[in-house]
């Protein structure tokens, strides 16, 4: 029951971050009341990999 509990939480947690990435970040403005959150996702997003369209196009032929 504990495991399903923390599971729930972990679940919960990942989605609030999402939804505060896409709510604030992603069209780039600061999040109110905790600015260094949204500079660390944003700079964890500028990190992330990206398909660039040149990629994508070679990988549609595939």
């Amino acid at each position: 029951m504990l495991f399903v509990v923390l599971a729930v939480l972990v679940s919960l947690a990942v989605a609030g971050v999402v939804v505060l990435y896409v709510a604030y970040p992603h069209r780039g403005e600061q999040v109110p009341g905790v600015p260094w959150l949204g500079d660390a996702m944003a700079k964890a997003a500028d990190a992330a990999p990206v398909i660039e369209d040149e990629e994508r196009d070679v990988l549609r032929l595939q």
